[in-house]
């Protein structure tokens, strides 16, 4: 969870990514930022998000994205 908070500091300095679950609804997080998040993902835990995950529930809090990347792992 660490090392994803760090990509999304690096995107959002100014956002608590502890406690926000309205990144999308909130329009903090942008189609520019999902492209970036998929690509930082992958390279940070060797994981592909595929196109049906990209929907926003997934990437309203870190707690949703963290929990998105723990089910791809297990598959």
């Amino acid at each position: 969870m660490e090392a994803l908070l760090n990509i999304l500091s690096e995107l959002h300095p100014e956002v608590d990514f502890e406690t926000c679950t309205t990144l999308i609804d909130d329009k903090i997080l942008d189609s520019f930022d999902i492209v970036t998040l998929v690509a930082e993902i992958d390279a940070e835990y060797d994981v592909a998000i595929p196109a049906e995950e990209l929907v926003p529930e997934n990437f309203n809090s870190a707690q949703a994205l963290y929990a998105l990347i723990e089910k791809l792992l297990d598959e």
